[in-house]
């Protein structure tokens, strides 16, 4: 019976003709099997540096790994590894085949796990289910995120998307290259500054950054300086959404200082209105439509700061830049008139910036891509209720966003 479950174990894992199972251990009370394997005596190793075959020295001291569960119980191997008595290299530990090296945990539980881990998206959750600890399934996530950049081809990028994502409280930030066309975060790099952005440049070729056609990103200096000294051919696009979000917080600032105004006189019609006007109108509600357009049909300047901003709204439907271009001057003069001072550092802005903003009509790219990521990466970060070191917050982003073939080869064991 006793050979009959060690040929059955050695089956299920796949072991060579190298390797024996030894013994098979239920400890009932504790839900553990324990699979001892050893190494058959007088076989020849290979060594582990330069690959040739080797006598063996010794045995490095027992080592335990997780395997994929019994049923209902924890499994474990346990093994000494041979050294190899290398005439060039000297006496080395050699690799087991279940496992990868300097692993904890077997080749099949570790594909497993990471299955489980993207399926999951809660890696607390998921650990749990796992019946392992924070650093286990760190270290999981990071064998699988350090493998899967080791396999990722050298494959042209056309449209490459820059942003910064929060990382700590405070003014403490991250930038976030992203492969547009294939809607996957390329890399990760700590800070915003030009140092930052020149980072996430570097991890790619120098094909690839000859390759890459445009670039979208915010008004930052500091990105468009290091995308202009590592990619000079690439346009850069300064993006829409962006674009928007300082319309906004233009409309935004308009409404309280004119707020504050009218409630001095006691005049409270803006009052409880700011979401209203930052919504797109065809999201409102019923009700909250037909309160927004009593408010924008009033003599207000926050109404005719909206108007500014949704006028310009019809830069981006414009065919030929030329076009565009014309709206803008009509808009800019229309904008530098209002005597709305925030409205008017925005126009005087995006007129600095006008031609990458007109790269748009010639590309058509934009950092949605790049905004859907931040999304879920808020949702990381979130899940794991912050992170104080940079390297683990990386590897979870890449983990989940980065399309890296994660799963170890060599799965018959």
């Amino acid at each position: 019976m006793k050979d009959t479950l060690k040929s059955h174990y050695a089956q299920l894992l796949g072991l060579s003709a190298n390797w024996e199972v030894c013994a098979v251990n239920l400890e009932l009370a504790a839900k553990l099997v324990k699979i001892e394997v050893a190494h058959c005596s007088g076989v020849r190793v290979i060594c582990p540096t330069c690959g040739a075959s080797c006598t063996v020295a010794d045995h490095s001291p027992e080592r335990t790994w997780r395997h994929l569960d019994t049923m209902q119980f924890t499994t474990e191997i346990r093994a000494r590894a041979p050294r190899s008595d290398c005439a060039e290299c000297g006496v080395k530990t050699t690799e087991v085949p279940w496992a990868g090296k300097h692993s904890r945990f077997t080749l099949l539980f570790e594909a497993f796990a990471i299955e489980v881990l993207l399926m999951s998206r809660d890696v607390k959750a998921a650990s749990d289910l796992l019946r392992l600890n924070w650093h286990s399934t760190q270290t999981i996530m990071k064998r699988a995120v350090d493998r899967g950049l080791l396999r990722r081809e050298e494959e042209p990028v056309e449209y490459v998307g820059l942003d910064e994502k929060s990382f700590r409280r405070g003014q403490d930030y991250i930038s976030v290259m992203s492969d547009l066309n294939g809607s996957r975060v390329l890399e990760v790099s700590e800070g915003r500054d030009e140092a930052a952005a020149t980072k996430l440049w570097n991890t790619l070729s120098e094909a690839q950054c000859s390759y890459v056609a445009a670039v979208a990103m915010d008004m930052w200096r500091p990105y468009f300086n290091a995308t202009r000294a590592e990619a000079p051919g690439a346009e850069i696009v300064h993006d829409r959404f962006h674009v928007s979000k300082y319309l906004n917080e233009g409309v935004d600032k308009v409404r309280r200082q004119e707020h504050k105004r009218l409630m001095e006189a006691s005049d409270e019609r803006l009052k409880g209105t700011r979401q209203l006007w930052l919504f797109n109108p065809e999201n409102m509600s019923d009700p909250q439509w037909m309160r927004f357009k009593e408010l924008k049909e009033l003599e207000t300047k926050t109404a005719r700061a909206w108007l500014i901003k949704e006028d310009f709204s019809w830069f981006w439907e414009y065919q030929y830049p030329g076009n565009a271009r014309k709206h803008f001057e009509k808009w800019y003069n229309w904008v530098v008139r209002s005597r709305l001072p925030p409205m008017a550092k925005i126009a005087k802005m995006l007129k600095r910036h006008l031609p990458e903003l007109l790269t748009y009509f010639r590309h058509r790219i934009t950092n949605a891509v790049t905004e859907g990521f931040n999304s879920r990466i808020q949702a990381i970060k979130t899940a794991a209720r912050g992170f104080r070191n940079f390297a683990n917050y990386r590897i979870r982003i890449l983990f989940f966003c980065g399309k890296l073939d994660l799963i170890p080869e060599n799965l018959t064991h």
